[in-house]
């Protein structure tokens, strides 16, 4: 046999593998409505911007963008880290999976910390929701946000958990998979919601 045909010996098996699904299909749906409810409420604050576009870009300018960034790398970290406990369940290493998973759950915690002093912050000043439109959005949207992260921080505890104990192998994964794609749902939220709210003027 050439190396050609035994490269294509090698091959043949998997290219013939169905395509699967990460995570159950009902997890999906949820994902789908959570993201649809997001791109409803991203709508409606470009069309209340596009209406008053000076007093937006003169209260973006009081945010601080720097917790922003702060927050965006740590869901970013957190989804690496997910990332890397579903990898190491496939290989049969649970336990280090777990690792992983709280690894996750430590950036998602430090995210949570980093908002709240953002929200004290801001009501010491005396802002709330009716302070000004953009401050309703911006206090509505993100806390809608922060209360997905919440929920994600309770499914990877969840998770963690039934690592720790093994229970995740290569025939396995799907409610790890399920919790890792929510968590990567609440991760991409905060990719369009940060410059939505924080950069973009």
């Amino acid at each position: 046999m050439d190396s050609t045909a035994a490269i294509a010996a090698r091959t043949a098996p998997h290219s013939h593998q169905p395509a699967r699904l990460a995570g159950d299909l009902a997890v999906w749906f949820f994902i789908l409505a959570e993201l649809l409810a997001f791109g409803v409420f991203f709508i409606a604050y470009a069309f209340a911007r596009a209406h008053n576009p000076e007093l937006f870009a003169a209260e973006q300018m009081a945010l601080n963008r720097n917790t922003g960034a702060i927050n965006t790398v740590l869901l970013l970290t957190a989804s690496y880290f997910v990332v890397c406990a579903v990898h190491a369940a496939e290989a049969g290493r649970s336990p280090v999976g777990a690792r992983w998973l709280l690894a996750a759950l430590a950036c998602a915690g430090s995210f949570v910390a980093v908002k709240s002093a953002e929200y004290a912050a801001a009501f010491s000043a005396g802002i709330s929701l009716s302070s000004s439109t953009f401050h309703m959005f911006y206090l509505s949207l993100t806390f809608f946000h922060f209360m997905h992260v919440i929920l994600g921080m309770v499914i990877l505890g969840a998770l963690w958990v039934n690592a720790r104990k093994g229970r995740y192998h290569a025939h396995n994964l799907n409610g790890l998979e399920s919790g890792a794609a929510y968590w990567h749902m609440v991760d991409l939220v905060w990719l369009v919601l940060f410059p939505l709210v924080y950069v973009i003027r």
